[in-house]
């Protein structure tokens, strides 16, 4: 690992994403809103997408340190930066003519866009809990004001203060978290965190005590049970444009949080915090799926799936080994794949005046829109993990490593806990191909929603074939870290 106390080069795609979301904001101020709306969305599209090539050109395959050690360059911080700048671009395309129609075509929502996503980028090369907790709060308060932006809605508003409250609760908690562990390692350099437990007594109650914190705060901002509270109503009372960028890149960054928290600093302390996760994740792919279930809003449904999906990758994470890290890696982003693509068929479906967020909008969607429901029915049983989607690799992968690390009967259950959840997909497909249609409309979206929603789901079928090469990088990226 080479460090460099101060390189603009390695923060380079941080500081033009920042830069553009400044520009923009001026844009905003100094022209008229129809034409600066279109104007500041095209910058944002292209800002993402300069951005993940920046991302790219700047690959090296070390770790290298900047910032006085705040700030770590490595595969693993590329490969997220990558996938956050990617959907988040794709999730702004899909979202452009929701927001034309009610009012959320402003600069504003872009500017709030691109300074969460340069947090997400922030926390993805934390190695630092000051670096780390920066990004979290950077990319929280942006996404606070995104679901509240529809201010005509109430529910939007009254979500938002939801998310806000117990965003701010599980921030503090961390924060304590974070302070009792500075105290008993006195640095808050992960590395040196990580170094300086390995010579303490792993029974220090003070030592406990952080790890419970940090961990519980960690599943509120996952939305792990019975942290979960939050979810299903900011999913549903949020504008969709908002639901299907909170479903998508925040995922990815979710996984920088745990993986440098619980891998980069507190390895040493693995037994204590995987008899937590363990608890956490079952509890969340049962109450996910069970849920999920009985819901007739198809947002709400999609908020309880997104719950059992942080279950499946926090099986991942408490296998504490390369294999189960690299199966968490690839879970969360195929499953951040296949939500932004869920939420882009949402937003295809809505038009002016009318949300298509209830199940029944889908009855019959194959004599109204055959294409739209050929995506959906591939979707589907790529979330449902039915072979040889790659959702079902993604899960397969995940309980591989719990069978590696001897906890076969959580393996188990998660298989039977997959089961049922498959249910409540194939029910979609049903609605979607049997029942007859509940209105006669059609769809009608620009050409580049089309491109991208079918790029988006055509990822999900052009790496079957590749799959054992993917699931190899992760880990050649996971065993690349520091």
């Amino acid at each position: 690992m080479t460090l460099q106390t101060l390189s603009v080069t390695l923060a380079l795609p941080e500081i033009f994403i920042a830069s553009m979301a400044c520009l923009i904001l001026l844009v905003g101020l100094y022209a008229n809103q129809e034409r600066a709306a279109r104007t500041c969305y095209r910058l944002a599209v292209g800002t993402l997408l300069v951005a993940a090539a920046l991302v790219i050109a700047g690959f090296s395959g070390e770790s290298s340190l900047a910032f006085n050690g705040l700030f770590v360059d490595d595969p693993l911080s590329d490969l997220l930066k990558f996938g956050i700048c990617l959907l988040s671009a794709a999730v702004f395309v899909y979202g452009r003519q929701y927001n034309a129609h009610r009012d959320l075509f402003r600069s504003e929502y872009y500017v709030l866009g691109l300074f969460s996503v340069c947090g997400m980028m922030v926390m993805a090369s934390a190695n630092h809990l000051l670096s780390l907790y920066l990004g979290l709060e950077l990319m929280s308060l942006c996404l606070y004001a995104m679901i509240a932006f529809y201010r005509e809605d109430k529910l939007a508003v009254e979500s938002s203060m939801k998310y806000f409250v117990l965003g701010a609760l599980a921030s503090s908690i961390l924060l304590y978290g974070m302070s009792l562990l500075y105290g008993l390692a006195g640095s808050l350099e992960l590395p040196a965190i990580r170094q300086a437990l390995g010579e303490l007594d792993h029974a220090n109650p003070a030592l406990l005590l952080s790890v419970v914190l940090i961990v519980t705060a960690v599943g509120f901002k996952l939305g792990a049970v019975p942290f979960h509270m939050w979810v299903p109503d900011v999913y549903q009372g949020a504008p969709t444009s908002t639901t299907a960028f909170i479903g998508a890149a925040p995922k990815i960054a979710a996984f920088a949080l745990v993986f440098r928290l619980l891998s980069g600093g507190l390895q040493d302390m693995h037994d204590s915090w995987q008899q937590m996760l363990i608890i956490l994740a079952l509890l969340s792919v049962l109450a996910g799926n069970v849920i999920a279930i009985a819901q007739d809003n198809l947002k709400r449904m999609l908020a309880y799936s997104t719950i059992s999906h942080m279950g499946f990758f926090l099986f991942g994470i408490l296998a504490g080994n390369e294999a189960g890290y690299s199966a968490a890696l690839f879970y969360v982003l195929v499953y951040a794949t296949m939500s932004c693509a869920a939420f882009g068929l949402v937003l295809f479906l809505s038009d002016k005046g009318f949300e298509s967020d209830l199940l029944e909008d889908l009855k019959g969607l194959d004599r109204n829109s055959p294409r739209i429901a050929l995506l959906f029915l591939v979707l589907m049983l790529s979330m449902a993990g039915i072979p040889p989607m790659a959702g079902f690799f993604a899960k397969l992968a995940v309980i591989r490593s719990l069978v590696e690390q001897d906890l076969v009967w959580v393996a188990v259950i998660a298989v039977l806990l997959a089961v049922v959840g498959a249910y409540y997909y194939l029910r979609v497909i049903k609605l979607v191909f049997f029942d007859p249609p509940a209105t006669e409309r059609s769809v009608s979206a620009p050409p580049a929603n089309w491109v991208v929603l079918a790029a988006n789901i055509g990822i999900l079928i052009v790496i079957l074939p590749w799959i054992g090469t993917l699931i190899a990088l992760c880990e050649q990226v996971i065993r690349g870290v520091g």
